[in-house]
């Protein structure tokens, strides 16, 4: 049996080892489009920050790892599949055959159709070769602009403003993290934000960038202010690696279709990571959860189903944490709440805390924290397990901050502590 698998990012590698556990005997081959090792993308602002170096951002440190395991490597990106031959097709022209497939060839990041966005001063931040860049403009005192301050961008704020540049923050939404975090929550990490020296502008887009003296850029924004700057970050969202899939059986909305099992409407072929769009866990429709947490269960699930074995997901859960200068945020679920609004606030800006519970029926379904980390993991807990709440959603509505009582309560021992708790 010969497993093949497009992407070796975390889903890519975790699927591969899961795989060799399962079947000793099995030929793999893990394909990256990268001229690089394995890598997290999520190690980059480390390494901006000096943190760490390029080995650093690797996924697996050991000499030889891949070898040991009997995992093939090879490099090349997928530009087409042909799914009755099992073959998949490299940009240099070769080809690669496959008893089953999985495909894990996660994201790349938007560029927004904007005049300019081409000049060599514009960069992502999503590869080795776009932290090189970075590096050598974004140096202490350079003017700095970013557009988009979502999960993403605001992990690389902070890797600028260890760099000691002079950053400005764009953003289209009304807040910062506007999909992971409430409209309080949002704002209160933008006034955090800007209490360390960045300016932060909502509710704004960029019209176009024009070439400046020198190499510096003109950023003219939409709601008119002109910005000079030396370079211009793009963190404006990610978007699945879905168009080697053009023109196959392979079902694609926004990612990879794929059921409980990660499989595909083409069996034999699976999906994981940042490019499966797979059913949430309590609607049950499908999403993008571009999240490590999920794509390793998935590629977990993916691998052991590819092995022959019979593993269901329970749905994918929204998980976001986030440390923004030192102000930690989490969400969980449906943190903007359901379809009838139903949940409880509480904002402590003073002691930097903040907290939004939102429930269906006596089900917690959703999360909103800053500032509360001790036992947060209890959040995720309660949703993930669609915990019923009992007497403790009243407790909790009245006072939201007494949640890891109502989880050991509700999770543990319910009738002995729900008794001592006073809870009627």
């Amino acid at each position: 049996m010969k497993h093949l698998i497009l992407g070796n990012g975390p889903a890519g590698v975790l699927a591969a080892e899961t795989l060799r556990r399962a079947d000793p005997t099995c030929e793999i081959v893990l394909a990256g489009s990268e001229d690089a090792p394995p890598y997290s993308r999520m190690a980059i602002p480390y390494l901006l920050e000096g943190q760490i170096d390029e080995a650093g951002t690797y996924l697996r440190k050991a000499p030889g790892h891949y070898e040991r395991l009997g995992i093939g490597e090879r490099r090349g990106r997928a530009v087409a599949l042909d799914t009755a031959a099992r073959s998949v097709l490299f940009h240099d022209g070769s080809r690669e055959g496959y008893d089953r497939l999985l495909v894990a060839t996660g994201s790349h990041p938007i560029r927004p159709p904007i005049p300019g966005i081409d000049l060599p001063q514009v960069l992502t931040c999503w590869t080795l070769e776009d932290a090189r860049a970075i590096a050598r403009l974004a140096r202490p005192g350079s003017r700095v602009v970013q557009l988009g301050a979502g999960f993403i961008g605001c992990i690389i704020m902070e890797a600028l403003a260890a760099r000691g540049v002079d950053l400005t923050v764009v953003e289209l939404g009304d807040r910062m993290v506007p999909r992971m975090m409430t409209q309080k929550a949002g704002n209160m990490i933008r006034r955090w934000v800007e209490s360390k020296g960045i300016r932060v502008v909502t509710q704004a887009g960029i019209d176009r960038v024009d070439p400046a003296a020198g190499e510096a850029l003109r950023v003219h924004l939409t709601t008119g202010p002109v910005l000079d700057c030396d370079l211009l970050i793009v963190s404006a969202g990610v978007v699945p690696n879905v168009s080697f899939l053009e023109a196959t059986p392979v079902h694609v909305a926004k990612g990879v279709l794929v059921n409980d099992r990660m499989e595909t409407s083409v069996p034999g072929i699976f999906a994981a990571g940042d490019v499966a769009e797979a059913p949430d866990l309590f609607t049950g429709a499908h999403l993008v959860s571009a999240i490590q947490p999920n794509a390793a269960d998935q590629a977990r699930v993916a691998a052991l189903n590819m092995a022959g074995g019979d593993v269901r997901l329970p749905g994918v859960l929204a998980i976001n944490v986030l440390d923004t200068l030192g102000m930690v945020s989490s969400s969980f679920g449906q943190w903007w709440g359901g379809d009838e609004p139903d949940g409880v606030e509480l904002l402590d800006e003073d002691h930097r805390r903040y907290l939004s519970l939102q429930f269906q029926g006596d089900v917690l379904i959703g999360a909103t924290a800053i500032g509360l980390t001790q036992h947060v993991g209890v959040l995720r807990g309660l949703i993930q397990n669609k915990t019923p709440l009992g007497p403790w959603k009243k407790v909790l509505k009245a006072a939201p901050l007494r949640f890891p009582e109502a989880y050991v309560a509700r999770s543990q021992q319910p009738t002995a502590l729900t008794s001592q708790a006073g809870v009627h």
